[in-house]
């Protein structure tokens, strides 16, 4: 039986995954055949990299369906039976932490802003912004699991928190931030750190899965947009001191 189901589970992500690519496969092959002509030694180096990509997400996918899934919820649910806050809380900063350094979209991002500002922005601290960010984040959410705090709570001082900081910030920080908020909710947020959020809300008996165990994920995507442009606020300060 779980043969059967792991068979379909693949089957489904290889769907899924050829759903994805196709069509961008067909634009690029338009538009080589139209408007870009390339090399030929160029346009096979793009397809082979497509391919590779492809099968790339699809050991991704499966594997996050087949493990990351049932992974995040069984530590949720030992996390939560546990009732103890402080352990969630110690758990949602490492979970949080890790699971955005470890984030392909993430990595990504830092290392365009290192390249766009031509080395005057690192990467390593364009990364561990977003991480500590999330970090800390996570570990708000699990708070908010274990005290059923409404989510508006949390979301509606974050927002105005956002617009305050956005005011002060410098202009090349709030566009970087803004693309963070987007970046940490990838694969890995929106499957292990939810999945831990849910297990957690359904091994405490008293709370509704549904209503504490999601929102999580609009959480996270709030917390880069704070670390960076907070990061940029204290970079212009030092500047200014030295200046």
């Amino acid at each position: 039986m779980m043969e059967l189901d792991l068979v379909a589970e693949l089957r489904s992500t290889l769907v899924s995954v050829v759903l994805a690519v196709a069509p961008l496969a067909v634009l690029f092959a338009a538009f080589q055949i139209f408007v870009l002509k390339l090399p030929f030694r160029d346009f096979v180096d793009i397809i082979i990299g497509t391919a590779l990509s492809a099968v790339g997400l699809f050991f991704f996918l499966a594997g996050v369906s087949i493990g990351f899934l049932p992974v995040g919820r069984a530590i949720g649910e030992a996390l939560g039976t546990n009732g103890q806050t402080w352990v969630l809380v110690a758990a949602g900063l490492f979970l949080g932490y890790v699971t955005t350094w470890g984030e392909p979209a993430v990595r990504i991002l830092a290392d365009q802003v290192e390249d766009a500002s031509s080395g005057s922005i690192r990467r390593i601290v364009v990364l561990q912004a977003i991480c500590i960010g999330v970090a800390l984040i996570v570990a708000l959410g699990m708070v908010r699991i274990a005290y059923q705090i409404p989510i508006l709570y949390l979301l509606i001082p974050s927002y105005l928190l956002i617009l305050v900081i956005m005011w002060l910030s410098e202009r090349d920080f709030v566009v970087i931030a803004v693309d963070a908020g987007g970046v940490a909710t990838g694969p890995l947020a929106n499957t292990f750190l939810l999945a831990l959020a849910l297990g957690v809300s359904a091994a405490m008996g008293d709370t509704n899965p549904i209503v504490n165990g999601l929102g999580l994920v609009a959480l996270i995507a709030v917390a880069p947009v704070i670390s960076l442009m907070t990061l940029g606020l204290i970079l212009r300060r030092k500047l200014a001191r030295k200046g």
